[in-house]
């Protein structure tokens, strides 16, 4: 099957006829299309994007959001960690999948560095990643220490995803990527983090690797929708490591990736018979070849 021939999933349409799946088709997908779709228990899907070929196969299947994550870092870039990721690379990355989209809500990853010195420089930028990329929002990682930032992106006509519970760009803090909220301290200060990115505007908030009676305890307490990453399926909508999800990436993933598809075998079986053709003399045959 080809990318052409990838139909949206479907699901019950609501009395206006507009849900995520199936119902905008003329637009891209809004912040408050998320907000509608909280409103009448839609869930929906989020997957990472990087290029714009990947991009728009995600974007003619249906899905919603596309998050142009920093995860790019590990999973394209070679690095072994978030850390490293810069803007322009940021940047780059999310005009490429705007590029190859028409449909799905394009966010733009905030790298380590980029937002945390102050409100002024995570708005400084945030516009960049909205005038040089042309993506309809921003993500950012932190609860309560990132309030005035999402507050004055908000302020400024910038939708923001935030993103609590286990932040990748604090890996070195945490000393690796443990669950987060376990222990009532512990979940009080992730319920807190919670209604502060709320309170501060932002129109969503993705919880990672939290504990799913926890973070089905948040998605209850708060308006906007919750994006669940290792965090069980209470949450309004899920999202994945594109990579892990499809089988490219290699050795053990972790323990909340389901893999729908082995591509890293499938390109390195064709790679394999591509080079055996090459070398046996059987390609290029007389129909890939100009007379």
């Amino acid at each position: 099957m080809n990318a052409s021939q990838l139909q949206p999933a479907q699901t019950q349409p609501t009395a206006a006829g507009q849900t995520l799946y199936g119902g905008v088709t003329n637009r891209r997908v809004t912040v408050r299309d998320l907000a509608a779709a909280k409103q009448r228990g839609e869930r929906w899907a989020m997957l990472t994007a990087y290029d714009a070929l990947t991009g728009g196969v995600f974007d003619e299947a249906g899905i919603p959001v596309l998050l142009v994550g920093d995860s790019a870092g590990n999973c394209h870039l070679g690095y072994e960690t978030t850390v490293p990721v810069t803007m322009d690379q940021m940047v780059m990355l999310s005009a490429a999948v705007v590029r190859g989209t028409k449909r799905a809500l394009i966010v733009g990853d905030m790298p380590f560095g980029s937002y945390q010195e102050s409100p002024a420089q995570a708005l400084h930028n945030a516009a960049r990643f909205l005038k040089e990329a042309g993506v309809g929002a921003v993500k950012l990682e932190g609860g309560e220490r990132s309030a005035r930032s999402i507050e004055l992106l908000v302020e400024a006509g910038i939708p923001v995803m935030a993103h609590i519970g286990l932040t990748p760009q604090s890996v070195n803090a945490f000393g690796g990527y443990p669950v987060q909220g376990r222990g009532d301290e512990a979940a009080h200060q992730l319920l807190r983090d919670a209604k502060a990115v709320q309170q501060a505007g932002a129109f969503s908030v993705v919880l990672e690797a939290v504990p799913a009676e926890l973070a089905a305890q948040v998605t209850d307490q708060l308006a906007i929708p919750t994006v669940g990453i290792g965090a069980g399926a209470g949450c309004d909508a899920q999202v994945l490591v594109w990579t892990d999800m499809a089988g490219m990436t290699a050795g053990r993933v972790p323990k909340f990736v389901k893999q729908y598809a082995n591509l890293r075998a499938v390109l390195g079986d064709a790679a394999r018979e591509y080079a055996a053709e090459v070398a046996g003399g059987t390609f290029p045959a007389p129909e890939h070849t100009f007379k």
